[in-house]
Parts: C-alpha cells; sequence; structure tokens
C-alpha cells in the first residue's frame, strides 16, 4: 500500500563547513496538502527548500517523496519524480517568449527523438501544436496568455513572477515550492 503521504522529512539537517545551517527538521505532508513555512530571515527557509529540489543533498535526515527516498537526486531527477519549485529571484530564459519558457518546462514530456526533431518530421509539428495548446491554457490561468509572443524579460515583475510559477506548473509537479512567490508584489 502506497503511503497517503506526498512529502515526509526526517531529521534533516544541514552543514556547510561545520555549521549548521538547518537541523532536526520534521515534517509529513498529505496529497492535497497546502503548507506555508514562516521564519525570520535567515532562519534557513530557502535552504530547506534547496534541500527538497536537489540543490543541496542534506548532511543528515531522510527525505521521501511518496515512498520514494529522495535524498542527493538531482534537480532534473526530482523534477521528472514530481517536484517543481520557484526561487526567492526569478530565474526565466529573458531572452525566450513568455510561451517558449512555458513549453520549455514541458520539454520531459515531448514525445519525439532527436532526428525528428532536426527534420521537423510530421511527429515534431504535432508534438509542438499539442504542447503550444497546453502552455497556452496555462498562461490563461495566469492571465499570461496576452504576453504569449512577448520576451520574458520584458514582462512588468509582477507577471515575471506569475510566469514562473506558470513555468513550474507546467511540469505537471505532485508537489510545488514555492519561496517567496509574492515578493516584490503589490
Amino acid at each position: 500500500k502506497m503511503t497517503e503521504n506526498l512529502l515526509t522529512v526526517k531529521n534533516v539537517g544541514i552543514s556547510f563547513g561545520g555549521l549548521k545551517a538547518v537541523n532536526d527538521i520534521n515534517f509529513t505532508m498529505k496529497k492535497g496538502e497546502l503548507l506555508g513555512l514562516i521564519g525570520p530571515n535567515g532562519a534557513g527557509k530557502t535552504t530547506l527548500f534547496n534541500m527538497l529540489s536537489g540543490v543541496y543533498t542534506p548532511t543528515e535526515g531522510e527525505i521521501f517523496l511518496e515512498d520514494k527516498k529522495i535524498n542527493g537526486l538531482r534537480p532534473d531527477k526530482l523534477s521528472k519524480e514530481g517536484i517543481a519549485r520557484t526561487f526567492q529571484n526569478i530565474r526565466l530564459f529573458d531572452n525566450l517568449t513568455v510561451l517558449d519558457n512555458v513549453k520549455l518546462a514541458m520539454n520531459q514530456y515531448m514525445d519525439y527523438g532527436v532526428l525528428t526533431g532536426m527534420f521537423r518530421l510530421p511527429k515534431y509539428w504535432s508534438e509542438e501544436k499539442s504542447a503550444s495548446k497546453k502552455a497556452r491554457e496555462i498562461l490563461e490561468i495566469f492571465d499570461l496568455e496576452k504576453y504569449f509572443r512577448a520576451f520574458a524579460g520584458s514582462l512588468p515583475y509582477g507577471a515575471q513572477r506569475k510566469l514562473e510559477i506558470a513555468r513550474a506548473m507546467a511540469t505537471r509537479p505532485k508537489l510545488l515550492l514555492l519561496d517567496e512567490p509574492a515578493a516584490g508584489m503589490n
């Protein structure tokens, strides 16, 4: 029987050069649950997010996504497992369009090979059309569809923040980590 827990964090901590940055974190998150992490600057919130998303590997404790231990998995592997995140500082591809930023996040679900892409075979066009349609649906949810042809770097700050969340949603996550998603927004 699979666990009802989406995320289980047991005795997790990390040290940097002997300095304990985060110590003995324990919690579980059930499927469909929303959790908030509150604390002062420097409390280790982003460090915990970095451990959950594979940027850092905990030096102690265990992290489970459903029943699978995920300690030490790289961010790209964790994305395939179903973890997506945003960052305090926006990380978009400024010189790509809004649509392409979202489509790029969907790349792991594109079903065509290198040769099909290189030679623009019919499978390539059908996959690209499908991805564009799904990406525009996601953009519509965030009221960003009107910007789909604009370069991401040209958007106002609040729209860039929403685009980063839309891009994270495009990975079809089981778990979405939002690190200060409203920072700098009114």
